[in-house]
């Protein structure tokens, strides 16, 4: 069941990517962050008001408050990187989240990669080093594009995220904090909601008449119930006992795929013939990282 969820949230996942380009082209990214926060947290309203269980203790609103820190900062950068760089490079450098998960496990807990994992690591480098000759024929500058810099921070934060999220769900038995998956999706939506209200207070409301204008787009809507929705079934695939996060986390990458065929389908990129060879081996990658991982 785990497995169905994960698939299910990549695809929804891909989908959310492709709206938040739609949805960011030449428009302000703090209004539309700040918009999608807002509608994310009427979605799951509901739930909190339904249940007992999707109110924290004041461990667990640290513990979630944490989890929309790290997560809001991944999402301003990768906001900001997504809206002046192409689909079709944005997914392969997203996909690679799995890649820093094992590299930070072994830089901080010292643990070693079979062949498999170094076979999925290598395969993971050698696209993106690959994606960086593709981006030159854009104009894009790997090593001196910001864009390119917050899009590897955004994932590099997601990949962070996704290991405190194993530990949020996690049976204390297992020393994670076991905290009900609705409850931690609910409120850490809330309190983005608040942080980016705060944001845009200070730093865009009274610099709006120099920065870019906002224009309202239905694909804000689309950006919030599309992630809720990826989310839900993310946080409730980790909830169940044998979800292992490696996998749940490669396949949530696998949304690179949707987002992918969007860029090309809807936005016309360019450069898809050595782009598609870039995907196939971050596919490649995810694929050595799961056998890996069994």
């Amino acid at each position: 069941m785990w497995l169905i969820c994960a698939f299910l949230s990549a695809v929804f996942l891909g989908i959310y990517d492709a709206l938040k380009k739609k949805a960011l082209s030449n428009n302000a990214v703090i209004p539309v962050l700040f918009l999608n926060t807002l509608f994310s947290s009427i979605i799951l309203l509901p739930t909190i008001v339904a249940s007992d269980a999707a109110w924290p203790t004041p461990h667990a609103f640290l513990l979630i408050l944490i989890k929309a820190f790290i997560v809001l900062a991944s999402w301003l950068l990768g906001y900001i990187g997504i809206k002046h760089l192409p689909l079709t490079i944005v997914g392969p450098i997203n996909a690679t989240r799995p890649v820093m998960v094992l590299l930070g496990a072994i830089i901080v807990f010292g643990e070693k990669l079979n062949p498999w994992q170094w076979a999925g690591v290598i395969l993971a480098i050698t696209s993106f080093l690959l994606l960086g000759r593709s981006g030159k024929k854009e104009g894009i500058d790997f090593k001196h594009d910001k864009h390119i810099y917050m899009i590897v921070g955004a994932a590099a934060l997601g990949a962070i995220s996704g290991l405190y999220d194993k530990y949020l769900m996690a049976p204390v038995a297992e020393g994670g904090a076991q905290l009900n998956p609705v409850m931690v999706q609910a409120w850490y939506n809330i309190f983005q909601a608040v942080i980016m209200f705060i944001i845009l207070c200070i730093l865009r409301v009274p610099k709006h008449k120099q920065t870019t204008p906002f224009r309202w787009d239905y694909a804000i809507i689309g950006i919030s119930v599309f992630l809720t929705a990826a989310d839900f079934l993310y946080f409730y695939a980790l909830s169940l006992p044998a979800a292992m996060i490696s996998i749940v986390s490669m396949i949530r990458r696998g949304s690179v795929i949707v987002s992918f065929l969007c860029g090309a389908t809807f936005f016309h990129e360019r450069n898809l013939k050595a782009k598609t060879l870039d995907l196939v081996l971050v596919i490649l990658g995810m694929i050595c990282l799961y056998i890996g991982s069994k």
